[in-house]
């Protein structure tokens, strides 16, 4: 099976950035969501369109030093690169985009219009790090586009079409509803065919001649509905593994040696294997103030251990040592080891307010990475992030709290380095545990 590019993306749209999107924006969060739900397959399909553009093809093969990734929402926007890169794929069609997705997700044309400009850097930033990481030239990342026109129309959400999205006759090639029809012929190319048509509504008219355009609209629209909503089903099913952060976990390899659940390391936001569950921000009781956080996360699992005693009570660090709290919000942008992806200062925040209510508890920071890569680049990048934390806990005011800081790289990762983004994401995280 071809590898999903969208899974490559998602990581950089997790959350975090919705929830700044929707702050600068001035609109609400499940609107972003929406509207991001609906671009993403759109541009990834105008780049599969294009994958033999060579002008798209520069345009990905740089973008993994362009720093795009790292400043998403303040450099898409102006960014000539994405803007030519729009007028490639898409042409006139641009303002169809914006307002269908506007309508769809409820939102303003200008916020439809500055999120298909993020999509957009988010997308060629990803594949283009992806080409980078696995030594792809542009024969491979056109290839790579090429194997996802497929699967494309499927993953739009409910409510969505290419048709509805002023996309559904691209250019000839661009077959993304996976009929057996020959390719679409180019308007100049049109079989002189003598066509009758019904009053009614072409929308809704079964007796639609099968040689308008490219067959009729009933032999594919139903298959296409039936599996947009399969599609809706399981997007919202990924989308709430991005969303859904770990819960504290204990260390799976249980080992004497110090065990960490694995931990955030390259580029996405910390996901789980496990099966999805929503949750939202509840208020956590530290001593009678509030923390916002998961119940059943970090915070709420961390307050539980130390009102419980079990701290006090252990005998030294070998009580403690395999007993890690995995962050649910604390993501390092693409790359980076010092900065940190929007909303992430939350919960390091939180983090300084537990040691503060409790200063005899001692901590330990992990950081770990997937078992991809270049192995002595992994434990220095993991333990660049695991001392980042440490000394940002120091400048809060807890240093003292702080005992130590380590990269461990992928020693402790589980997923295979063949498998899928999305699976090794259970192995990039960052997590704390408790110390003496």
């Amino acid at each position: 099976m071809s590898l999903n590019v969208i899974d490559l993306i998602k990581g950089q749209l997790g959350p975090a950035l919705v929830s700044q999107a929707a702050s600068q924006f001035g609109e609400s969060e499940s609107g972003i969501s929406k509207a991001i739900g609906g671009l993403l397959p759109a541009v990834v399909g105008g780049l599969a369109n294009n994958s033999d553009n060579p002008g798209v093809l520069d345009a990905i093969t740089n973008a993994s030093s362009s720093g795009i990734l790292g400043n998403l929402l303040g450099g898409s926007s102006s960014n000539p690169v994405i803007s030519n890169l729009l007028t490639s794929i898409f042409g006139d069609k641009i303002s169809g985009i914006v307002n269908a997705i506007a309508t769809y997700a409820g939102i303003s044309n200008n916020s439809s219009s500055s999120l298909l400009n993020l999509v957009t850097g988010a997308t060629v930033g990803s594949i283009g790090k992806y080409a980078a990481d696995n030594n792809l030239g542009k024969t491979g990342i056109s290839n790579l586009l090429g194997e996802q026109k497929g699967i494309i129309s499927s993953l739009l959400p409910a409510g969505l079409s290419l048709a509805s999205l002023n996309i559904g006759d691209w250019a000839k090639g661009y077959k993304f509803d996976n009929d057996n029809d020959a390719i679409r012929p180019a308007a100049s190319e049109a079989p002189k065919v003598e066509v009758t048509r019904s009053t009614t509504s072409a929308g809704t008219n079964p007796d639609r001649n099968n040689n308008d355009g490219g067959g009729s609209i009933w032999k594919w629209l139903l298959p296409l509905l039936l599996l947009i909503a399969a599609a809706y089903f399981i997007w919202k099913q990924c989308d709430k593994k991005q969303t859904t952060t770990t819960t504290t976990t204990a260390d799976s390899t249980a080992t004497p040696t110090d065990t960490a659940a694995t931990v955030t390391t390259t580029d996405t936001a910390a996901t789980t294997a496990a099966t999805p569950v929503t949750r939202t921000d509840e208020n956590i009781d530290l001593n009678g103030v509030m923390l916002k956080g998961y119940k059943g996360g970090m915070e709420d699992q961390m307050i539980t251990f130390l009102k419980s005693g079990n701290y006090k009570n252990a005998a030294d660090d070998a009580a403690l040592k395999d007993k890690w709290y995995d962050f649910d919000h604390v993501n390092f942008k693409m790359g980076s080891s010092t900065e940190l992806e929007a909303g992430s200062q939350g919960q390091l925040d939180n983090l300084v307010a537990i040691l503060k209510a409790f200063p005899d508890a001692k901590i330990k920071i992990g950081g770990y990475t997937d078992k991809t890569g270049n192995e002595a680049s992994n434990v220095k990048l993991s333990q660049a992030r695991a001392d980042f934390i440490k000394n940002a806990l120091g400048k809060a005011g807890v240093g003292a709290q702080v005992l130590g800081a380590e990269g461990y790289g992928s020693k402790f990762a589980t997923v295979d380095a063949k498998a899928s983004d999305a699976e090794r994401a259970a192995d990039r995280k960052m997590s704390v545990r408790f110390a003496k």
